[in-house]
């Protein structure tokens, strides 16, 4: 707030207040002078030594370990009314002697995670849906790893049960596969049963993959296994139910086929995520160049803005961009309106 106040005057109230993230109407209060108003007792508080005796009686070691409520019940059964019971709580939270008495459980505080990617095979995103099966109490479990930055699945598994075993195998099968190397490898999930098993941890230990996991009931700090399931429930050609678990799995080894090589994904410029994760895209986006070069040599002012430029996939991909770097570069910020679903938080290059 202070360094907005300081640049405002220089650069206008509104684009200072954007690049920091500071609401303008808090700047604006900010400016106002400070109005002390002097503080007016009401005639029908308490003195300060009727007060005195209401803490008297609530710390006597009659009532020491007893509520105000069950203070008062007690008091006007003995023909006593020395104060209302909101009124002994409001005494007792002045003197900072009203605390929860059953033991809670105190939640803890979980940091926010803040990874990105530059490359294939630096950061995976994984997790576990549910799909119909034959009957309403039938269901199947499709796990897929999904590669951050490229946004192909690189692995796949439909079985019919979640498990920390089965979670165990795949996620060590798809490791061999990717050949990834010991400490290159950032594996992202929620914080389901099978994700914050011990026998997975054990094996991202073993794998030297550093494990990552999304704050409690925050779907957005996962946002590319969610929108990846919508991706494909949402396709004209999901079946919605399967009959068999066989029927499912040949479904899913040509989606994934599809959505790997053929499907063109807004989050990385209309690619394919096969050609992001193979190291093709220049090759692609210099023949996409030729073909805009070529329509705009035959037709030029059909193009107002000048020569087209073919988009380029994204330098870095985000899961949760840090807050002052989003609203530097103008970058929605985490679960605004204007967030692709798809497209998760990206910079372009």
């Amino acid at each position: 707030m202070n360094a907005a106040l300081d640049i405002a005057p220089e650069v206008g109230v509104k684009p200072a207040c954007d690049a920091l993230g500071v609401s303008r109407a808090t700047l604006y209060r900010r400016r106002r002078p400070q109005v002390v108003r002097p503080t007016r007792t009401s005639w029908r508080a308490l003195s300060a030594e009727e007060r005195a005796r209401v803490l008297r009686v609530l710390y006597d070691p009659r009532f020491v370990d007893a509520s105000p409520g069950e203070v008062y019940a007690t008091l006007l059964d003995e023909g006593a009314h020395i104060a209302s019971e909101s009124t002994m709580y409001r005494i007792l939270r002045a003197e900072r002697a009203v605390r929860e008495r059953r033991a809670v459980r105190r939640h803890p505080v979980y940091v926010r995670p803040e990874l990105v990617a530059n490359g294939p095979n630096q950061l995976w995103s994984w997790d576990i849906t549910k799909i119909r099966g034959p009957d309403r109490r039938v269901w199947f479990h499709l796990y897929v790893i999904l590669d951050v930055y490229s946004r192909k699945a690189v692995g796949w598994l439909l079985a019919t049960t979640e498990t920390a075993a089965l979670a165990e195998r795949f996620i060590r099968e798809t490791h061999e596969t990717e050949s990834i190397p010991p400490g290159g490898l950032t594996l992202h999930s929620d914080r389901g049963t099978s994700m914050r098993s011990k026998t997975v941890a054990e094996l991202l230990d073993d794998l030297g993959v550093v494990k990552s996991h999304s704050r409690p009931r925050i779907s957005n700090d996962n946002p590319f296994s969610e929108a990846q399931f919508k991706t494909m429930k949402y396709c004209p050609f999901f079946p919605g139910r399967f009959e068999s678990i066989e029927e499912g799995r040949t479904f899913f080894g040509l989606f994934f086929a599809w959505y790997n090589n053929e499907h063109h994904h807004s989050g990385i410029a209309m690619l394919t995520p096969a050609t992001v994760h193979e190291g093709r895209v220049d090759e692609v986006v210099a023949a996409r160049q030729v073909a805009l070069d070529t329509a705009y040599a035959a037709h030029p002012e059909r193009f107002v803005a000048g020569p087209p430029i073919v988009a380029r996939p994204p330098a870095e991909v985000w899961i949760n961009r840090p807050t002052g770097q989003a609203a530097a570069l103008g970058t929605p910020q985490e679960g605004s309106p204007s967030e692709k679903a798809d497209s998760g938080d990206v910079r372009p290059a």
